[in-house]
C-alpha cells in the first residue's frame, strides 16, 4: 500500500500533537489540595500558632500543592458538629477532644476514665507505651491521627467550697454536652450533671444555672470561667487531652509523594503542643491562685471515697464493653509499674 505524501504529513502532525499532549500531562504538577481543618482553639492560641507554622512548612515543602484552610474558635461548631462535617467531606480534619471521637472509636477515651492517673509521672509512663496503640486503633476506623496533645488534669471548681463526694452531689455541676466520658465520670460519683455546650458555660455560671465545673486551669482562664468560681478542689478528676486527626479520605486526597511530608509535619506540630502543655498547665494553676481562687484539699478518707468510686466506674466501663479489656489491663499493668508494685 502506498501512502501519499499529504497523508503521511497529516499522520506525522497528528502523532506529534498527541505526543506533545501526552508528555505535557506527564509534566503537570501533582493535584493541588486544600485541607479544611476545624479547631475550638481561638486565633492567637498556642495551638493556632503551631498549626499555622506547620501548615506553612507543608505548603513550602510541597511547592504549594498541599494547603490548609483552618477554622479556629469553634466557628464550625462543637466536636459533634465537626465530626458530622468530617463524615460528609465538608471538613477533612480537626483538633478534637478525645470525647469527640468516642462514637467513632470508644477506646480513644481510655485515658479519660475517672481518676485513672494520680500524677504526671503516671501519665508519662503509660503514654510512652499506649499512645501508638491507640493511634493504630483509630486508623482501623479510617481516621489518620497525628498524636495526642495534653491539656492537663481537670479539677472541680466551685462557687461554694466542698471537698467530699456528698458535697458535690448537692451542687449544680456542668458536664460538656455530647461528651460521654465526662458524663460517666460524674455519674461514677452519684453526681447528676447539667449538660451544656462549652459556649453556654459562662452564662450558666453567671445566671446560677450551674455553680460548679470540672476544667483544666488553662481552659478555665481562656474561657473566663475562673471569674465566676471562688474555690477549686485539689483532686485530679480527669486527664484531658486532644488530638489532631484527618479522615482517611481526606488524607488520601494528598498526592502519595507528599503524604510523608504532611504526616511528619503534623506529628511534629502535635508533639510541640504536647511538650509545652505541662508548663502551661502549671502556670495556669499558679495564675488561678493569684486571681484569688482558694484551692482546698479533701481529707484522707474523702480522697479514698473518690478513688474507690472512680475505680468501680472504670471496671463497669470495661465490663459493659465501653473500653477494651485488653487495653485497660495493659494500662493497669503500666500503672502498677509506675507505682512501684
Amino acid at each position: 500500500m502506498i501512502i501519499s505524501e499529504s497523508r503521511m504529513a497529516w499522520f506525522l502532525r497528528g502523532f506529534t500533537l498527541a505526543a506533545a499532549v501526552f508528555f505535557s500531562v506527564l509534566a503537570l504538577p501533582a493535584h493541588a489540595v486544600t485541607l479544611k481543618i476545624a479547631t475550638l482553639s481561638p486565633e492567637g492560641s498556642g495551638w493556632m500558632k503551631v498549626l499555622r507554622q506547620h501548615a506553612a512548612a507543608i505548603e513550602a515543602q510541597t511547592g504549594g500543592e498541599v494547603k490548609f484552610k483552618i477554622y479556629p474558635g469553634g466557628v464550625m461548631g462543637d466536636d459533634k458538629a465537626v465530626l458530622r462535617k468530617m463524615r460528609v467531606g465538608q471538613l477533612h480534619g480537626a483538633v478534637l477532644t478525645s470525647g469527640g471521637l468516642a462514637q467513632v472509636y470508644p477506646d480513644i477515651t481510655l485515658y479519660n476514665l475517672p481518676m485513672m492517673f494520680h500524677n504526671d509521672a503516671e501519665v508519662d509512663h503509660v503514654r510512652k507505651s499506649m499512645d501508638a496503640k491507640l493511634m493504630q486503633g483509630l486508623a482501623a476506623e479510617e481516621y489518620v491521627g497525628f498524636g495526642f496533645a495534653e491539656v492537663g488534669f481537670a479539677y472541680p471548681m466551685m462557687q461554694m467550697p466542698g471537698t467530699s463526694v456528698a458535697d458535690m452531689r448537692d451542687r449544680k455541676v456542668w458536664a460538656p454536652d455530647n461528651d460521654p466520658a465526662s458524663l460517666q465520670a460524674y455519674q461514677a460519683f452519684g453526681i447528676s450533671p447539667i449538660p451544656l455546650p462549652i459556649a453556654d458555660v459562662l452564662a450558666g455560671l453567671q445566671t446560677g444555672l450551674i455553680d460548679s465545673i470540672g476544667s483544666p486551669p488553662i481552659g478555665a482562664i481562656a474561657l473566663q470561667w475562673h471569674t465566676q468560681v471562688q474555690h477549686a478542689l485539689e483532686l485530679p478528676l480527669i486527664y484531658v487531652y486532644g488530638l489532631f486527626a484527618l479522615t482517611e479520605k481526606g488524607f488520601n486526597r494528598i498526592d502519595a509523594e507528599f503524604r510523608d511530608v504532611v504526616r511528619s509535619e503534623l506529628e511534629k506540630a502535635v508533639r510541640i503542643v504536647d511538650a509545652s502543655a505541662r508548663k502551661d498547665h502549671l502556670s495556669a494553676k499558679s495564675a488561678l491562685v493569684k486571681q484569688g481562687i482558694d484551692w482546698v484539699r479533701p481529707s484522707s478518707s474523702e480522697r479514698d471515697e473518690w478513688l474507690n468510686l472512680a475505680a468501680k466506674s472504670r471496671q463497669t466501663s470495661v465490663a459493659e464493653g465501653h473500653i477494651s479489656p485488653t487495653l485497660y489491663a495493659e494500662v493497669e499493668r503500666l500503672l502498677a509499674e509506675a507505682r512501684g508494685g
